[in-house]
């Protein structure tokens, strides 16, 4: 069932056991009683609408998983969402409570920031954590306990190094914001094109600035042969027109992520001049789950978006690893290694550090205003993206 979400309240630092027993085995003191499963993500905020992409696919991949049911072998499936707000103190905050509360699955996270925050409480509560849209590739491998059912950023920068021909002796920057998604950004250019001869450097934007246009000047002064912009959230727009006055676009390539479908008209004349990947858009796969998690999304009232697969996908993990036993450690062998059939076809979850080894896509962005549209110009196959093993 879904409950309403809940404003995370401050609670002590050490989770009281007393009630619930062990947070590991918590979900199965009674083996007639609901599977506890606590979502933490952003109803609110800066990412809100991230959130709520997460959690319309969360709740159809939970029908479909469970065939319309809502129960695994006749247990049924408890949900509480809380909301983060995009605050991690927040975010922490809600995930103790769940987990005192005797929830021994946790999904969620939309931000970065809030994702290693929450990613120790797991190991630390013996309680098994699926992080959501959260990019950021320290996620990956932080610890046994932690999975996630996204894509990852250094998905992302294998798939932007598809648009160049030869990347050695060529200058990239990295225009992002200064928080955990633009430093990982950074990070993950520098490590994947400078071992291919690239010379790497960045601008980075404090991420509540509206004049962006300083930084676009300090981009178009560097003279790079390829821009990797890495943005998220509501002064996209601002960022494009300044890198559009600045001359950016017309100068040089420039590659970035494609964001939700509202920040498409953004773009404007511009669509045409910047090379997009895209983890996932409205079409992008036409696969039988694909289909069926548009058709039962639309259904509800809803909207296909960028990251309705990662809530799709977190509720199949959930379903399947909540079927192997209410103790984490059966949990946690059932996902690792599995391979399934996903939204975006075949997925894998590599058994030595959890990720989550998928396709990625190239697109153009056609049209522009209302009629501006993702087209798909070359799937990228899972091998081709795969991120290196964590250590």
């Amino acid at each position: 069932m879904r409950k309403t979400p809940l404003a995370a309240g401050v609670l002590a630092a050490t989770i009281p056991r007393a009630a619930c027993g062990s947070p590991g085995d918590a979900a199965g003191t009674d083996a007639d009683g609901p599977i506890k499963v606590g979502i933490v993500y952003s109803a609110t905020g800066p990412l809100a609408t991230y959130g709520e992409q997460y959690r319309q696919g969360f709740e159809t991949g939970l029908d479909h998983a469970t065939n319309g049911t809502g129960k695994i072998e006749g247990r049924s499936i408890e949900v509480t969402y809380m909301d983060d707000a995009g605050e991690p103190d927040k975010a922490v905050s809600a995930a103790r409570e769940l987990i005192g509360d005797g929830h021994g699955i946790l999904a969620g996270s939309t931000a970065s920031g809030i994702a290693v925050q929450v990613a120790p409480l797991a190991e630390q509560n013996d309680i098994l954590f699926i992080s959501g849209a959260a990019a950021t590739d320290a996620i990956t491998g932080i610890n046994d306990h932690t999975f996630r059912s996204g894509r990852q950023t250094y998905q992302d920068i294998l798939a932007a190094a598809g648009f160049m021909d030869d990347p050695e002796g060529s200058d990239v920057v990295v225009f992002a914001q200064q928080n955990a998604f633009g430093q990982d950004n950074v990070d993950a250019v520098t490590e994947v094109l400078e071992a291919e001869g690239a010379n790497v450097d960045s601008v980075l934007a404090p991420a509540d600035t509206t004049d962006l246009t300083p930084f676009a000047e300090q981009v178009n002064q560097a003279d790079p042969d390829l821009v990797f912009v890495a943005w998220a959230g509501e002064t996209a727009s601002a960022m494009w027109q300044a890198l559009d006055q600045q001359g950016v676009l017309d100068s040089t390539e420039v590659v970035t992520g494609l964001d939700i479908k509202p920040s498409y008209p953004i773009f404007g004349e511009a669509g045409d001049r910047i090379s997009f990947l895209s983890h996932y858009f409205d079409g992008a796969s036409g696969t039988e789950i694909a289909q069926i998690m548009k058709e039962t999304v639309e259904a509800e009232g809803g909207e296909v978006d960028l990251f309705t697969p990662d809530g799709f996908t977190a509720a199949q993990m959930v379903v399947h690893a909540a079927s192997a036993g209410d103790e984490t450690a059966e949990r946690i062998d059932a996902l690792s290694g599995w391979t399934f059939e996903g939204v975006k076809g075949e997925l894998h979850i590599r058994a030595e550090d959890h990720a989550l080894i998928q396709p990625m896509y190239q697109v153009e962005l056609v049209g522009t205003g209302d009629e501006a549209h993702p087209e798909l110009v070359a799937e990228i196959p899972a091998a081709d993206v795969e991120p290196a093993i964590a250590e």
